[in-house]
């Protein structure tokens, strides 16, 4: 019988031991925490697309990491790729005129 209470005494001792270290241990991560950094946010491009008069941007869409952007007038349909983060187009896609 006495070891019975010799074993919940060491017990007892253990769990309060326990649960104060491990309270410690979140107090003592909540007061050094690093203040939460804001994300940054990419500078504004301005492009300006050298486009024959008559023609307008039908759509916007990504293409991976690309822009693809839809025009309709000033000669044939097309499709320019820029790239957002220079605002320069590095491709284009268009139709042929005429038929084959």
């Amino acid at each position: 019988m006495r070891f019975l209470k010799v074993i919940t005494i060491a017990m007892a001792v253990l769990i309060v031991v326990g649960t104060t270290a491990l309270l410690a241990v979140i107090v003592h991560r909540l007061s050094n925490s690093p203040a939460p950094v804001a994300p940054s946010v990419p500078a504004p491009v301005a492009a300006v697309l050298d486009e024959p008069a008559g023609t307008r941007i039908v759509g916007i869409a990504t293409a991976g990491d690309r822009l693809a952007v839809q025009l309709q007038g000033g000669g044939v349909d097309r499709v320019l790729l820029m790239d957002p983060h220079t605002g320069e187009v590095v491709g284009q896609i268009s139709l042929r005129g005429g038929a084959r």
